[in-house]
């Protein structure tokens, strides 16, 4: 079984006439424990895959297995529950609510996911150098107090799959290095990984490079 799989993936957009095809029959699988790095420029389609393999989005062709369980084509209260059970995201905005704390942001992300909050929510701050910003709102956060809360939410309800848009893109290099040290230890704990990177030090760091470019693999 594998955590995460998608199979012959198209994704069209539309302005007036024009339509763009994002995604031309995208085939992924990750094993799991993997940390996978996808690379490809601007518009190549990163972004738009990885919403779908979150179930953010809909692809128009082909569908994505989570956990061996269709996400694809479900209701939405079936694709929540799915992913508030085993995915973890870090998109490149909205990762925060914004009137709650960072702390009252993993509560609310474990809540959904059914684990009781305790402990642990201080545990993941503390490893992410956050702890003492925990009852600060998003908008009082850094930009790298920002990405590593984020971080701290996805994982907070120890997912089985890790779902990263560009989760280095506005941080300093010693806020990229916890970043990397925090997906390592959850990768070593079983964690399935995918990060969406422009950054070459990240990348070098996974198993795997997959690179899109104009809506296909390679």
């Amino acid at each position: 079984m594998f955590p995460l799989a998608a199979f012959e993936l198209y994704r069209f957009f539309h302005d007036g006439d024009e339509e763009t095809m994002a995604l031309k029959g995208v085939d992924l699988t990750l094993e799991r424990g993997e940390f996978v790095a996808l690379m490809g420029p601007s518009g190549s389609g990163k972004s738009t895959l990885l919403s779908c393999l979150a179930g953010l989005d809909e692809p128009d062709g082909g569908y994505v297995e989570v956990m061996a369980s269709r996400l694809s084509r479900r209701p939405e209260a079936v694709r929540a529950k799915l992913r508030a059970r085993h995915i973890g995201m870090l998109m490149q905005s909205g990762n925060l609510v914004e009137h709650l704390t960072v702390a009252g942001n993993i509560r609310l992300q474990r809540s959904l996911a059914g684990i009781r909050s305790g402990r642990a929510d201080d545990e993941i701050l503390e490893m992410l150098g956050i702890r003492e910003r925990r009852n600060a709102l998003p908008s009082q956060l850094s930009g790298g107090e920002a990405a590593r809360a984020g971080l701290a939410v996805a994982l907070s309800a120890q997912p089985a799959i890790l779902i990263c848009d560009e989760p280095t893109a506005e941080v300093d290099a010693a806020t990229e290095l916890d970043v990397l040290s925090e997906l390592h230890r959850r990768q070593q704990a079983g964690t399935t990984i995918l990060i969406a990177t422009h950054s070459s030090a990240l990348a070098e760091q996974a198993d795997r490079i997959v690179h899109i470019n104009d809506g296909r693999l390679s």
